[in-house]
């Protein structure tokens, strides 16, 4: 069964080979929506918008604690190019999908299902496989950033998290905490991670680094990734071969 929801600003879709439980996808999909909720730098309700007009720590909730300890960490680890505090504001949206898309994951392994996936506008926690490749791997492809209608590559994945950081769907946003630049010299930068949260925390902040963003996936022997730059050219880490698919 397949289900796609609007949610978080983006299509939400869940598939999950085998089932029929339409109550799980809406476990899932109530789970997204209260993420939202809580983190969501739009709506003026959310706990993140009142912690930017003022609430004290003691009012916040435990999942906004663990998210601004987790982007801390991911700060620290990325010698400060993540960071989710801009112009004396708190956007945590570089952490949140990615831990939201796979903890909603979770609500799936724990009802015992093993192939499924969750995919959150590209960033996919995808465990298992298909059943049309009998149940070995998921494939995913990846958007052209110059022809979005168009797939540039396509990789294989089974329990794995897959994240793109890029310019091409909501134009430039993404800027160094180092400098303030808004970054231009790249476009598109994936990253497979063990999980859909460590792929999305480190695409953000490779992206950030710009053309060493890539150096930065090579430098960590559980990722890696695939860099498309303003000249449409591409340069992938030394292990990402295993992933890929011949076209």
């Amino acid at each position: 069964m397949r289900k796609t929801k609007i949610m978080m600003g983006m299509p939400i879709t869940i598939q999950i080979e085998d089932c029929d439980d339409t109550h799980l996808f809406n476990d899932v999909f109530n789970y997204l929506k209260n993420i939202d909720r809580v983190f969501s730098t739009y709506k003026k309700s959310s706990v993140i918008s009142k912690i930017n007009d003022g609430l004290k720590q003691k009012y916040w909730p435990a999942e906004v604690r663990k998210i601004f300890s987790l982007a801390e960490k991911t700060k620290k680890e990325t010698n400060g190019f993540f960071d989710i505090k801009h112009n004396g504001y708190i956007d945590p949206s570089g952490i949140v999908k990615g831990y939201a898309i796979y903890q909603g994951s979770k609500l799936i392994k724990n009802a015992g299902y093993k192939n499924y996936f969750v995919d959150g506008s590209g960033d996919i926690q995808a465990m298992g496989g298909a059943k049309q490749n009998k149940y070995k791997y998921w494939l995913v492809g990846i958007r052209n950033p110059f022809e979005i209608n168009s797939i540039v590559k396509n990789f294989k994945l089974r329990n794995k998290g897959i994240a793109t950081s890029g310019s091409y769907i909501r134009g430039d946003h993404i800027y160094s905490p180092k400098t303030n630049d808004l970054i231009q010299e790249i476009v598109s930068l994936t990253v497979i991670a063990s999980n859909v949260y460590e792929a999305d925390r480190f695409a953000t902040a490779a992206f950030a680094m710009g053309k060493n963003g890539i150096n930065f996936i090579e430098s960590k022997r559980s990722l890696e990734g695939y860099m498309i730059d303003q000249n449409k050219i591409s340069t992938l880490t030394s292990g990402l071969g295993k992933y890929e698919v011949n076209q």
